[in-house]
């Protein structure tokens, strides 16, 4: 049981990113763009609050906050080429999204040559230290963030004309509402939110930015988004069971009756396994809003 208990604070400090992310992919999605690439912006996040906390941790304070922020404000930058393509291109949302993961990962490590002579960045001291009962900020970064989010989405008139785009487009433009301005607002914020969490990711879960610092995240975060059916409280869950999956890949090695059973790859593979099965639970279920990833084009009246 003690080792359970001691378990919960890095169950959070994994659930945290995937959280942070799905949040942004859920807002996203309810305004009707699909954002395949919040892997690559994770990417982008994790990569440059990386390299801003490397070359300001020994003279700036509070350097790691700082470094959430700008994190945050590329995944914000990138995704604007995801909005443009989608949005006003109306070009195919998957196609787009993909070729901006690809792209972070060309971007990420011609930076970090640029910057650190090396395909990754310089290692720095541990960015996020653990607060009261070993809990990492980060988990109270992800619940603020998913509190606000339900508030937008569901007590704010901006957040009824939100859903009401990924619903019905045509029917929120007849109303007056700005279709296009609307996903676009949520794109960014998306991306905004994506680049948050990688930031959190890579300053808590390790010491250095490498290509395979995110590794999946947010693909597991899109999935929660499908998985908790595009409402707050559901991808919260959906965030807990993927994140606790995670952690219990690390964690096993260290449970010898279990360890000793199964080969340690065995473990690492339950992460994507039990992803790749909620998908599949959940793919005859149409939960997903109406309009979500269909180009939206105004009809002449």
């Amino acid at each position: 049981m003690d080792s359970l208990l001691g378990m919960i604070p890095s169950i959070l400090m994994i659930v945290s990113p995937i959280l942070i992310t799905a949040a942004g992919g859920m807002i996203c999605e309810r305004s009707g763009v699909v954002n395949i690439a919040l892997e690559g912006l994770m990417g982008i996040g994790a990569f440059c609050a990386a390299s801003a906390h490397v070359l300001m941790e020994s003279s700036v304070s509070g350097s790691v906050w700082i470094a959430l922020l700008i994190g945050a404000f590329f995944g914000m930058l990138l995704s604007l080429v995801h909005a443009y393509a989608a949005i006003s291109l109306n070009a195919d949302q998957t196609v787009s999204g993909t070729g901006i993961n690809l792209l972070v990962n060309g971007i990420t490590i011609f930076g970090a040559q640029i910057l650190f002579s090396m395909d990754r960045t310089k290692p720095y001291n541990m960015g996020m230290m653990p607060g009261l009962f070993g809990i990492y900020p980060t988990a109270l970064v992800a619940a603020a963030v998913i509190v606000i989010v339900w508030f937008i989405l569901y007590k704010l008139p901006f957040g009824l004309r939100l859903r009401a785009c990924g619903e019905h487009p045509s029917a929120a433009a007849s109303a007056g509402i700005n279709v296009k301005r609307i996903r676009y607002i949520a794109v960014l914020a998306s991306g905004f939110l994506a680049g948050l969490a990688g930031g959190c990711l890579v300053l808590t879960q390790t010491i250095q930015y490498t290509s395979m610092t995110i590794n999946g995240t947010g693909y597991i975060a899109l999935a929660a988004v499908s998985f908790g059916r595009w409402r707050p409280a559901g991808i919260t869950g959906a965030s807990l069971l993927f994140g606790s999956a995670v952690a219990f890949a690390i964690y096993v090695v260290n449970i010898p009756a279990l360890s000793n059973l199964l080969p340690s790859e065995f473990f690492s593979l339950l992460p994507y396994v039990i992803t790749l099965i909620a998908l599949i639970v959940f793919s005859g279920k149409n939960y997903a809003p109406l309009a979500s990833g269909k180009p939206y084009e105004k009809t002449s009246s």
